[in-house]
């Protein structure tokens, strides 16, 4: 590869790497595979040489085929596999328990084409799929989870799902519950009126602390306490909302099957779908003062919070009742970091950028501390989420950690 310079070739985006940066010699096989429940996914495989090492990429609601690291993972002498899931752009109907048929194909195929090993690379909420998976992977298929947390069967007891020889964690974040229960506001006093609000939890009223950005706010420990309380109660009411609408369906299905009625049929084949509004609201993204890191002012949605709190987009709005339990449910999801990261037993490399507006300091450490294995390296790297720059001119955070990670590999699988 050539040389680069300070800040050359990061896409807007964040996760792509230009196509001059692979290689010379790289080829590309694009791959159609049917996993155990009868669905289909794709992936790329890239390889340079008859590499019989790969990486892999996935994330559960993101197109990795082109992720910025797939260039130093070829310079490190391994092949890299880069997966699309089913749910990738959409949340609607994402359930992390069925994304492990995705994942389960992608690994069957590895093996199959004889790759000796497989190191699974989680970035961002990719972490939070491989870890489950690898947390599942390594069970009793009668001891693996028998029913998603909305109440559908996983169909996981008869799936191979070969295991993983490594991993790697790049601005690895809890769990996209955890996530999106750190970030929620929990100043909406009804669910059915976007624009309502307590002004007593308020983060962006200037009476609790709030500052006009670029003014970092200020918000009292009491307040703090208070408005994290109010985010955890917030979530748990969305989850009652949400197996209220999956008991409501079933009950109607089960009326059915007693005697027909044109109603029941109705609400039988009906799936709600859920808006959850104003879900870009972590006070540690306003307030730099709160586990405080080389962070910027914002979130990964933009510097006015305020504006992308209140907008279209953002994490969790639309979604099945299955899909928010099971993904975006703090509460319920079983892809929390605490749930899952003390079964990878396996090699680990977690980078932490240390710039990062979905993770912090403090969590960064209790994820890694979770880890179950004791061969395992935690890597600071000055970055944003994305590995991009803090300040003008400064050297991507990706590109130190793409060489860190050709180091760990070549010291962990390449002798």
């Amino acid at each position: 590869m050539t040389a680069r310079k300070p800040g050359e070739g990061i896409p807007p985006l964040g996760i792509d790497w230009r196509p001059r940066e692979l290689p010379a010699g790289t080829t590309t096989r694009n791959v159609v595979l049917r996993t155990g429940d009868g669905a289909s996914t794709f992936g790329t495989l890239y390889a340079a040489g008859a590499a019989r090492k790969v990486v892999t990429f996935m994330h559960p609601r993101e197109l990795f085929l082109c992720h910025y690291l797939i260039p130093d993972v070829l310079a490190a002498g391994c092949a890299a596999w880069a997966q699309a899931g089913r749910s990738a752009g959409s949340d609607l109907r994402l359930e992390h328990e069925t994304a492990l048929h995705d994942v389960a194909a992608g690994m069957s195929f590895l093996r199959k084409e004889g790759f000796e090993t497989i190191v699974a690379l989680g970035n961002s909420g990719g972490t939070g799929l491989y870890a489950l998976y690898i947390q599942q992977s390594s069970l009793e298929p009668a001891a693996r989870l028998a029913q998603t947390p909305g109440g559908r069967p996983t169909k996981l007891a008869g799936l191979e799902m070969p295991a993983v020889d490594g991993c790697i964690l790049i601005a690895p974040h809890p769990g996209q519950g955890l996530v999106l229960m750190d970030c929620i506001d929990p100043s909406v006093s009804d669910e059915s009126m976007p624009l309502s609000v307590d002004p007593t939890l308020d983060a962006f009223d200037p009476g609790n602390g709030f500052s006009d950005p670029p003014t970092a706010s200020r918000y009292s420990a009491q307040f703090i306490t208070r408005y994290r309380e109010a985010q955890v109660a917030r979530v748990a009411r969305i989850d009652i909302r949400a197996r209220t609408l999956i008991q409501e369906r079933i009950a109607a299905r089960t009326r059915l099957r007693q005697r027909p009625d044109r109603l029941d049929r109705r609400v039988a084949a009906h799936t709600q779908i859920m808006v959850t509004w104003r879900t870009d609201a972590d006070i540690r993204c306003l307030d730099l003062s709160i586990d405080p890191s080389e962070r910027n002012y914002g979130s990964v949605w933009g510097t006015d919070m305020l504006a992308s709190n209140y907008g279209s987009l953002g994490f969790g709005r639309l979604c099945s009742p299955e899909a928010w339990l099971s993904t975006w449910s703090g509460l319920s999801s079983n892809a929390l970091f605490h749930r899952t990261m003390p079964s990878i037993k396996v090699p680990t490399l977690m980078v932490e950028y240390t710039g990062d507006t979905t993770c912090f300091p403090a969590r960064f450490k209790e994820i890694f501390s979770a880890i179950g294995t004791a061969d395992k390296r935690h890597l600071r790297v000055r970055g944003d989420h994305y590995g991009r720059p803090l300040a003008p001119g400064e050297e991507p955070g990706r590109y130190m950690a793409g060489r860190a990670i050709r180091d760990w590999l070549a010291g962990q699988f390449m002798q």
